[in-house]
């Protein structure tokens, strides 16, 4: 499942500290996740009207029927997944609420198990919406193409077990038929002159059995009046009316087969050219889609490729490229394909091979690559390369997704340094994990050691005219390839206790930011990133009070944040910690708000001064009125409570005239400012 997808989830559910507690599970699984409550057949029917869910999560004892709710959803009209929220396992009941409706059973006792039938039931909902668009896709695009068809001056014809069943015109005209009821049922043979009769027969025969044989023959066409003419006549299968048939097509004009495969060839390499490489790549996905196994994409890239063209000058990048895809091309098998998929970006489909004789394939050309020296233009320089790719199954026969896995694993291997390799495999998943988080927990470690973090920071804009500078600050860690964000190495962090650590690094070099700032005179409010491990760390505020001493900062110039979705977890440590911290003159702000079934009763519990709003809101705000009025809504409340709003991730100006209107405080996004080095 796609990472910003945001899964919309009803809950009838008896119990709301319950419904937050799962809520709370699938955000710290890195689910995004937007829900409402409903206990009663009205309150379900208005958050149905509202929130359009994908997922009705229902817990048979909380008050309403299955029978009630399946026909809710029946009037509703929308496909959504009803899954049953069960504490065990019961044979007959299980087995009836399947009768009745359910797709699914989540079990509460078992977090992993609901997580997991959650999401597969969201994508199985994806793929019928995706099912759905395809079919009317499809049928518009039948209609367009039986449009194009009788406008076509190509004479093409569609035969079913040797009759015609469909013919365009210029078929009728080649042939010299006034009307089509004149070919109905007639042999296509009929067409054909007698000395290519037989070799047509047989590849038709083959065609139609689904065997490989060639797409194109060259023959004596006959006309009606008898009269014959030379073509060239393709065969592509297709379908009319729901069955299988043969489309053909005969031409008149015979294209030159050497200057065809002149058009495929990029002119530097000698490689396929992008959009002849994705046409194999589809037909690979679709010999995998029939059970074809062992076949491969890579994508291979020289290595430092920027800096390398800086070195031999721009002029002498192609001699380059030609030189490298040339070792790529010696490589290659009978049935291989190499195409330039990017700049320098060379993608290879390998047919059937076993794992270990791709790894030898990969490692021969990375060995023939590093070995070698290339002489370009003055230059002799030596190159590596580091490759990425997938191993292509039934399970991702999809040419997008086997692409962004290749491409996954080529950027994971970029990131651990020049001349490696990654080939995504399912089979292989957790050995490559447990090895990755090796490789990211050394890293970690060498950065706390070495002081190997950068800080930046994005402005946070105040439409309200408050005095000051506000800035939210963000980490990132040096890496072999540049700098890497924290998604790369923070869940490592966490897994292995080392988040307070890197929480008092941040803090402190913040706030030496915030003293250099004090000292050229520009008053200024840092936001601050919390981890829940720093929060419960007994030994964190007398650490960071003394921090504040020595510096002699003004109070409030250090704020620091925590998800709401966090602290609801956490909420006696966090009312504790947030109290203490206020007493020591900081201030505190809440990410996500809005996020939760309540979350302004979460506030009756924490003393916070800032809510950041849930960035969910924010995604094309000026097409959802909805949304602008729950924003107006949050900011109503959060100022008859004294509380700040703030709103992320704002990424046009008509979002953010919108925000002002709805009375939001500060704005922050990359349309505003892009994330900068704090210096």
């Amino acid at each position: 499942m796609k990472k910003d997808s945001v899964i919309k989830i009803l809950f009838v559910e008896k119990s709301v500290e319950d419904a937050e507690q799962i809520i709370s599970l699938l955000r710290n699984a890195g689910i995004a996740v937007r829900p409402a409550r409903a206990t009663q057949a009205e309150q379900m029917q208005a958050a149905l009207d509202e929130l359009e869910p994908d997922i009705v999560l229902f817990d048979p004892a909380a008050g309403l029927e299955l029978r009630e709710v399946t026909r809710m959803l029946d009037a509703h009209g929308r496909d959504v997944a009803l899954v049953a929220l069960v504490s065990q396992l019961d044979t007959q009941s299980v087995a009836e609420m399947f009768a009745g409706g359910i797709r699914g059973t989540a079990l509460r006792t078992q977090p992993k198990q609901l997580i997991a039938v959650l999401q597969r039931e969201f994508e199985a909902l994806h793929t019928r919406r995706q099912v759905r668009l395809l079919e009317a896709a499809l049928r518009e695009s039948e209609r367009r193409c039986d449009a194009l068809l009788d406008s076509s001056t190509d004479a093409i014809a569609y035969v079913h077990e040797g009759m015609h069943v469909r013919a365009n015109r210029a078929y009728l005209e080649t042939f010299g038929y006034d009307d089509f009821d004149d070919l109905l049922g007639l042999p296509v043979l009929d067409l054909i002159g007698t000395a290519d009769a037989e070799t047509f027969k047989s590849l038709l025969r083959s065609h139609s059995r689904k065997e490989k044989a060639n797409n194109q023959l060259e023959l004596q066409a006959r006309r009606n009046d008898g009269s014959t003419f030379k073509a060239t006549v393709e065969f592509a299968h297709a379908t009319f009316e729901g069955e299988p048939c043969l489309q053909i097509v005969f031409r008149r004009q015979q294209v030159d087969p050497a200057l065809v495969q002149q058009l495929q060839r990029d002119p530097v390499t000698g490689l396929f050219i992008r959009a002849r490489t994705l046409e194999y790549i589809d037909e690979a996905v679709a010999a995998a889609a029939k059970g074809k196994k062992g076949q491969t994409l890579l994508l291979i890239e020289p290595d430092n490729w920027q800096s390398i063209v800086a070195g031999i000058g721009l002029g002498q990048a192609d001699e380059l490229l030609a030189a490298f895809a040339a070792r790529v091309n010696a490589l290659l098998g009978e049935n291989d394909v190499a195409g330039l998929l990017a700049e320098h970006t060379i993608g290879v489909m390998l047919d059937t091979r076993s794992d270990e004789a791709i790894k030898q394939w990969i490692a021969s050309l990375q060995q023939a690559v590093a070995s070698d020296i290339f002489d370009v233009g003055s230059h002799s320089i030596t190159v590596t390369a580091s490759i990425g790719g997938s191993l292509l199954g039934e399970k991702n026969a999809n040419a997008e997704l086997l692409l962004n896995q290749a491409s996954q694993a080529l950027r994971s291997a970029q990131s651990r340094g020049g001349g490696r390799m990654e080939v995504h495999d399912p089979a292989a998943r957790e050995k490559a994990e447990e090895e990755r988080e090796r490789y990211w927990l050394q890293l970690l470690k060498q950065a706390l050691s070495k002081d190997g973090f950068v800080l930046y920071h994005q402005h946070t804009i105040s439409l309200q005219d408050a005095e000051g500078e506000y800035s939210e600050v963000l980490l990132r860690m040096n890496g072999p390839q540049g700098e890497v964000l924290p998604g790369f190495f923070m869940p490592i962090a966490e897994k292995h206790g080392l988040t307070p650590a890197v929480d008092r690094w941040v803090v402190n070099r913040a706030i030496d930011m915030l003293k250099a700032r004090d000292g050229q005179g520009v008053q200024t409010t840092f936001f601050v990133k919390l981890t829940a491990e720093s929060m419960q760390d007994a030994t964190f505020l007398p650490w960071l009070e003394e921090r504040l001493k020595r510096a002699a900062l003004r109070q409030g110039q250090l704020v620091l944040e925590m998800t709401e979705s966090k602290v609801v977890t956490l909420l006696r440590p966090a009312q504790e910690f947030i109290s203490r911290w206020k007493q020591m003159g900081g201030r505190f702000a809440l990410e996500q708000f809005g996020s939760g079934l309540n979350s302004f009763q979460l506030l009756t519990h924490i003393d916070a001064d800032f809510l950041k709003i849930d960035r969910t809101y924010m995604a094309q705000l000026p097409q959802h009125p909805e949304h602008q009025k729950k924003i107006a809504e949050i900011c109503e409340q959060a100022h008859e409570m004294n509380k700040l709003t703030v709103a992320e991730w704002v990424e046009d100006a008509t979002s953010t005239s919108l925000l002002f209107a709805c009375g939001v405080d500060f704005v922050q996004g990359n349309f505003l400012q892009e994330p900068q080095r704090l210096m």
